[in-house]
């Protein structure tokens, strides 16, 4: 199998954006006596009087439409859904794609700001640069957008919950499919990042466990602009699946380039770890028939569409997987604060660990013992021209997959928190 690898050529502005929104209690629980502020039998004590979620996201960069102030506006909903008797606030900031950043935030937010427990996290690099100062801290991080599965391996964290998606489960629901569908020769467009290079490594796996092979992998910078030499490389070793690993921006401009050389004609293009947005920025005429895993799409349920509606009123979008996938996890942490009483991250985690999940988002979720939050998922497959009813009206859903046998097996678990 052929590797081709080129280095990074660009860096990015940084750039820092906060909000807040603040929710107090009702004016009668405020005023009324002691023992109504007690929760499940036991009074609140929270450190600080509040209880503070800071969400750390891609803000102006390239997955800022996928991420970024959806994730900022699914938090402060979930706030206001399940804030009632406690003093939430919500901040943000805008980590520039820049792990560097990303760990001066947290530390400002854990160290000055009080901040309980970080959401969202998009990027898996973020991710880690933060988890073992979380840890440390005793802070709770809830992944939405982050998602090499090393969260829930070798890399899992007693207070990270990887919630949304791992590139495990996209691996496994994306090749199975694929090669059924005809697709047995892979080539790979892997983003030199943590989760670009953990996707195109669980999905090589899948796919050889299915019967596939991979015929090469080039490796590409983050914000790639040609993709001309690697689209023309993989035609030339035979692939009738051309796989891209990489996240909105990446995924985009390779899309599109791939139409331009006609390759959508001789290979199945599969964005690994597309969304909704990408779709929608991208349009039918190139995306059509296009397949993608995705644990979240808007218009499946009426649950799922009521709350996009409320969602759309308020980001002027419809939400992808990972917007909705905040909302869900920050709502689970607020109903296990009030349950506990307290902001203490460990008793959180063991009434978040008690709790299924019950939402829009999950209709029976649970977090096993390696931290993953085990939630069905769906194979959609991108509309043809004149399917649509609308802007957002992107996929037929082709099937649900099944939580349990979409993710890693806890016997097959590398993460030390589990017991064999």
């Amino acid at each position: 199998m052929e590797t081709i690898r080129i280095p990074n050529r660009r860096r990015r502005e940084e750039t820092m954006v906060h909000t807040r929104l603040y929710l107090s209690a009702a004016v009668c629980l405020a005023l009324a006596a002691p023992a109504a502020a007690q929760t499940a039998g036991s009074t609140q004590k929270l450190s600080d009087g509040k209880v503070r979620i800071g969400v750390l996201t891609d803000i102006a960069g390239p997955t800022s439409m996928a991420n970024g102030k959806g994730s900022v506006v699914a938090a402060q909903m979930a706030a206001e859904d399940f804030g009632a008797g406690l003093n939430v606030e919500v901040i943000s900031a805008d980590h520039s794609g820049k792990p560097d950043i990303g760990s001066q935030i947290a530390g400002r937010w854990f160290d000055v700001e009080g901040v309980d427990a970080v959401a969202d996290m998009q990027g898996s690099p973020i991710g880690f640069a933060v988890q073992n100062m979380a840890a440390q801290k005793s802070k709770i991080m809830l992944l939405s957008g982050s998602t090499s599965s090393d969260f829930n391996g070798k890399a899992c964290s007693p207070l990270t919950v990887q919630w949304t998606v791992d590139t495990y489960n996209l691996a496994r629901g994306a090749a199975k499919s694929v090669i059924e569908a005809g697709g047995t020769k892979w080539y790979f467009l892997t983003v030199d990042q943590a989760y670009g290079n953990a996707l195109t490594r669980d999905t090589s796996e899948q796919v050889k466990l299915n019967g596939g092979q991979v015929v090469g992998n080039s490796v590409f910078p983050p914000n790639t602009s040609d993709f001309a030499s690697f689209l023309l490389t993989a035609s030339s070793a035979g692939a009738n699946v051309i796989a891209i690993a990489a996240s909105s921006g990446d995924t985009v401009t390779a899309l599109k380039q791939a139409d331009e050389f006609g390759l959508s004609a001789k290979a199945k293009i599969v964005p690994l770890q597309s969304v909704l947005t990408d779709v929608h920025a991208v349009g039918l005429k190139i995306a059509h028939d296009a397949y993608e895993v995705s644990p979240f799409y808007w218009d499946r349920t009426p649950e799922t569409r009521a709350w996009a509606e409320k969602f759309f009123a308020k980001a002027k979008q419809m939400p992808t997987g990972f917007h909705a996938g905040v909302y869900s996890s920050v709502a689970h942490y607020l109903k296990a604060v009030k349950a506990t009483g307290t902001d203490d991250a460990p008793t959180v985690m063991k009434q978040m660990e008690k709790e299924r999940v019950h939402d829009f988002f999950a209709a029976d979720g649970y977090i096993r013992a390696d931290r993953k939050m085990i939630h069905d998922m769906y194979l959609l497959q991108v509309k043809k021209p004149g399917e649509n009813k609308g802007d957002w009206d992107l996929y037929n859903v082709v099937q649900t997959l099944p939580g349990d046998s979409v993710n890693r097996p806890l016997s097959e678990s590398p993460c030390p928190l589990v017991k064999k």
